[in-house]
């Protein structure tokens, strides 16, 4: 699979002063889309809660290019940039595109809590690691 693929609607409430999208929205529809990507993958909240792990980000950053409007089709493509073979850190790549020109790029690093400890997880479960491999990666990847 060589991406996780989905279609934007902006709405209304995703509108600033300024009639475009508001910075934090590119923020809300990356988080959406890397939650239903794992849930697609099979990694959904209820594994999550069994098992006791959650994401937790280091850094989060959004390269905008162009301005979202309200009547704007946005794709939004996602990938793993970064990761280490057990998948207990990770880079995810967003981008975001109108009429095949890029908009915005959110990179997003993060890693895996255990809920109970409230600490890093280590070792990660196999089920986040078969899902993080069957996860698409950019061109550039790098194993960590």
């Amino acid at each position: 699979m060589p991406t996780f693929s989905k279609q934007i609607s902006v709405r209304w409430s995703d509108l600033d002063p300024n009639f475009h999208m508001r910075h934090s929205a590119y923020y809300d529809f990356g988080a959406q889309h890397r939650i239903e990507i794992l849930e697609e993958l099979g990694l959904t909240l209820g594994v999550m809660k069994s098992q006791h792990i959650g994401p937790v980000l280091f850094r989060e950053e959004c390269v905008f290019k162009r301005e979202i409007h309200l009547a704007d089709t946005i794709i939004l493509n996602t990938k793993i940039a970064k990761m280490k073979p057990d998948a207990s850190r990770w880079t995810i790549k967003h981008e975001m595109y109108r009429d095949e020109v890029l908009c915005a790029t959110i990179t997003v690093d993060g890693a895996w809590m255990d809920t109970k400890a409230r600490k890093l997880a280590s070792p990660t479960p196999q089920i986040v690691i078969d899902s993080f491999n069957a996860f698409p990666k950019t061109t550039d990847f790098i194993s960590l």
